[in-house]
């Protein structure tokens, strides 16, 4: 690989690396914050709300930005002003005020959500040229990232530092880190990330078009399925294992960081797997089994095969965004635009998927409702085929 796209792919993981620090900063600290700004459950769940809001419109103005300034400007510009989004976080939490964390919380989503969609466009492009598979190793520094950013938070909190300072810190850490990709993003534009013409109504109406793009959709559906899974993973894991199988508190919580873990390993080791057997093939694979680790967690009590079940889940979820990336970067004209509309049909389902499992689960019990999930993963089995090919081959370095 020439030096210059090593320099460039390395800029894009250590991008994805920071989106996974900046995402994890305050998970740890929330029983600080919630002490500090004297707020209940409630209030608490109100500001985070915040977060998903921003998300969703940085998604949507990722695209026009990256196309319209480039990549090598935008994304180090959004790395920052991530960075400042947290310190202000700080600053609301060392007032303390209520509203500035709320404001930093909104601007913290948008910033996150924008750079998320912005390095996976730049990642589908560094991809391109390097002629390998590269997506799921870049998303593997973001998994890695928030394990990092979680154990400073966790680390913080056990040394009495307070959420402010901690803040301050993490922000001027990513800062500087954008000096880094600044200086080893490539220049020039991107093919693909041309600036879009012609009005504004008829660049909103070309993009519109993406959401009546049959196979973008089902390229979409497959993201859903995998995106359901982990975010579920993220919020009921835990909770299923110590309610649904009576495990032990500590023993759930390592069970998780099981599932975290797999699916970092996983994510490392599916580049090569894709140049071999490509796209469509490792796709389904992985799918078939988280669905058979799904199946495995709600149906059987024996810690060690609930085990299984949590490695092989994590390896179902972990492969559908990153290739869903690439493959919809690839499915047709303007591929930034593409990009950002299975990032938002992935965010949906992320965001929006665990409270339903939660909902089900009131009527039905957690186990139960978690047979979403492995339907919803046997949906995106079927659907995988759209990853590859125009002509139906799945996807390998020689025909990229």
């Amino acid at each position: 690989m020439p030096s210059s796209i090593s320099r460039w792919r390395n800029a894009i993981t250590v991008s994805f690396g920071l989106g996974g620090i900046a995402l994890s900063t305050w998970g740890p600290r929330l029983p600080a914050l919630k002490a500090d700004l004297q707020l209940d459950t409630g209030g608490l769940g109100v500001l985070l709300a915040g977060v998903t809001v921003g998300s969703v419109a940085g998604l949507l103005c990722a695209a026009p930005v990256i196309t319209r300034f480039g990549a090598r400007r935008a994304i180090p510009a959004v790395i920052v002003l991530v960075a400042a989004s947290i310190a202000f976080i700080g600053l609301g939490a060392a007032l303390p005020s209520v509203p500035v964390v709320g404001v930093g919380f909104v601007v913290a989503g948008f910033c996150i959500g924008s750079l998320d969609v912005m390095i996976n466009i730049d990642g589908a492009a560094a991809e391109e040229a390097a002629g390998r598979t590269l997506m799921p190793l870049m998303h593997a520094a973001w998994s890695g990232g928030a394990a990092v950013g979680s154990g400073i938070g966790a680390a913080c909190a056990a040394l009495d530092v307070s959420p402010s300072k901690q803040f301050l810190g993490e922000a001027v850490l990513i800062a500087a880190a954008a000096v880094f990709v600044a200086r080893n993003l490539p220049d020039g534009v991107r093919a693909g990330q041309e600036a879009p013409q012609g009005p504004a109504s008829q660049r909103l109406r070309a993009w519109l078009r993406g959401w009546t793009d049959v196979r973008l959709l089902m390229i979409g559906v497959v993201m859903l399925g995998a995106e359901l899974g982990e975010g579920s993973a993220n919020n009921w894991l835990t909770l299923a294992a110590e309610d649904g199988h009576g495990l032990d508190p500590a023993l759930a919580a390592l069970f998780f960081t099981v599932f975290a873990v797999s699916e970092m390993l996983t994510r490392i080791a599916g580049g090569p797997l894709v140049d071999r057997f490509g796209r469509v093939t490792t796709t389904r694979a992985t799918i078939a089994l988280g669905v058979v680790g799904v199946v495995l967690f709600i149906l059987v009590d024996n810690p060690v095969v609930v085990l299984v079940g949590v490695l092989l889940w994590a390896v179902g979820v972990s492969m559908g965004f990153p290739l869903g990336m690439t493959a919809a970067a690839q499915s047709g004209p303007n591929p930034a635009a593409r990009v950002s509309v299975v990032a938002a049909i992935g965010y949906f389902a992320n965001l929006a998927g665990p409270p339903g499992v939660g909902f089900l689960a009131q009527s039905t019990g957690l186990l139960p409702a978690l047979w979403l999930i492995a339907v919803l993963m046997l949906v995106a089995f079927g659907a995988a085929g759209s990853f590859g090919t125009r002509t139906g081959e799945s996807v390998q370095t020689s025909n990229r």
